[in-house]
């Protein structure tokens, strides 16, 4: 029965090569997904607090939905939802086509639309934290409602916003996880592939909470920087 140290090295005996992919799938599928997530949040936030009633619904309901849906249903509504549909749409034209949905790219818009139903919430408490004279401020020196909310409501809004997006980073990145489930070869089915190969179940999944465990690490020192970094540039104006 090869060794420990076998099984963790990197070659056709180990497994570290195959584990050491899956971590790069990982941390690519939550890099991707986190501007998504952040760009389609704040225009929720937008909407919810925009005065046409209508927008509001929408945002509402939007949050409404992807938060009360558990996370890996909406994967799968993604997943094989759009598969459907796009090949239902295709065979209106060719009987016979057949469309695959690329299941990083499901990943990516699922864990998406989820992070952003919470980070418009995010911003959403940060937009209102701001006082209503920090825009008229700016309306009355001559700034347009762009600039108003580029120069003066936007680093107020990233400074309050920050700790709450911080913590739904770190969520994102365990919630990565979810995308073995439709075949995706992140930590978690890497570390699975490799428990049924050689029955040490214990020490790959052992294996896979320690590299959530770096990454979260990692993450808190970078989020810590970038907190420091934006506290000493709002000092400094």
């Amino acid at each position: 029965m090869p060794s420990v140290w076998t099984l963790l090295s990197w070659g056709s005996e180990g497994w570290l090569d195959d584990i050491a992919h899956g971590v790069f799938i990982t941390v690519a599928l939550a890099a991707a997904t986190l501007p998504l997530g952040l760009l389609v949040g704040f225009f929720i936030a937008l909407a919810k607090q925009s005065n046409e009633a209508s927008l509001r619904l929408a945002g509402n309901v939007y949050t409404t939905i992807f938060r009360g849906l558990p996370e890996l249903l909406t994967l799968f509504l993604v997943y094989y939802g759009v598969q459907i549909g796009l090949q239902n749409a295709a065979r209106l034209i060719r009987p016979d086509a057949t469309i695959e949905v690329n299941s990083f790219v499901s990943g990516m818009v699922a864990l998406g639309v989820v992070f952003s139903s919470y980070a418009s919430e995010v911003f959403l408490s940060a937009f209102r934290a701001i006082p209503r004279g920090q825009y008229e401020g700016g309306y009355s020196i001559g700034l347009s409602k762009g600039q108003t909310m580029r120069l003066v409501v936007m680093p107020q809004l990233i400074r309050i916003a920050l700790p709450g997006l911080s913590n739904l980073w770190l969520i994102l990145l365990k919630d990565t996880a979810l995308v073995s489930a439709i075949g995706l070869s992140d930590i978690l089915r890497q570390a699975g592939v490799a428990a049924r190969v050689t029955r040490e179940a214990f020490l790959f999944f052992g294996v896979a909470c320690l590299i959530y465990l770096v990454l979260a690490i990692i993450s808190s020192f970078g989020i810590g920087a970038i907190e420091r970094s934006v506290g000493r540039h709002e000092g400094t104006r």
